[in-house]
């Protein structure tokens, strides 16, 4: 296999797997019958925690005990590896369609609200929109492209009328086709790294921005 071929091949591999389902995790915040489930196994390893479905900052503290005893990262996080030791079994699967992962989606990207836009900018020090884009998923365990034009080769093609939290909205800004590209968070609302006032919520159909829609992917 030529180079060449081999490195086209890696990318496929790359956007498939970028676009295909994501683990699932609990932290802070979080409530539901799962979150019961962890914290009745919990509390039957010897880290008790009030049966209430509702992640809070004292199941946080006993998380962290148990992955410290059990040589994991003590984040207080229930991610893949502490779910498996506490639950004697894999996490489930979230394709990003359940109210749990939306939510945690759109606080993470509510988090960053008024950080300065820097060209290039990949951090909470500064983001262009890309970058933002990338840095709010990857928080949510999902790996996506470094620039726009990458990302609009993502997931499938979503038409305007079927848009849903999560997508990505894509839009004709310096640079022909998609050049700048944003979260949709419902209500006709998208949030964006802008170069004018950093990271904001903008109307999608505004004076701005509705002109320059090209389109959207669905990467959950």
């Amino acid at each position: 296999m030529s180079r060449v071929i081999r490195i086209q091949f890696l990318a496929l591999l790359f956007l498939l797997l970028s676009s295909a389902v994501c683990l699932a995790s609990f932290q802070v915040g979080d409530k539901g019958e799962e979150v019961s489930e962890i914290q009745s196994a919990l509390t039957k390893l010897g880290y008790p925690v009030e049966v209430d479905g509702y992640f809070g900052s004292a199941m946080e503290y006993q998380v962290k005990n148990f992955q410290s005893v059990w040589g994991l990262e003590p984040d207080g996080i229930v991610g893949k590896d502490t779910y498996y030791a506490i639950m004697g079994k894999n996490i489930m699967v979230s394709r990003g369609g359940s109210s749990m992962f939306m939510r945690r989606l759109v606080q993470t990207s509510f988090a960053y609200i008024g950080v300065p836009y820097v060209f290039g900018g990949t951090t909470p020090g500064g983001f262009d929109c890309s970058g933002y884009v990338q840095y709010v998923f990857a928080k949510s365990g999902i790996q996506l492209p470094r620039l726009s034009g990458e990302q609009f080769r993502m997931g499938q093609a979503v038409s305007y009328r079927n848009l849903r939290v999560g997508d990505l909205v894509f839009f004709t800004t310096y640079a022909a086709g998609a050049s700048h590209v944003g979260i949709y968070l419902g209500n006709n609302e998208f949030i964006n790294a802008t170069s004018s006032s950093g990271v904001q919520v903008s109307k999608m159909d505004s004076k701005y921005w509705g002109p320059r829609y090209v389109g959207a992917r669905r990467v959950l």
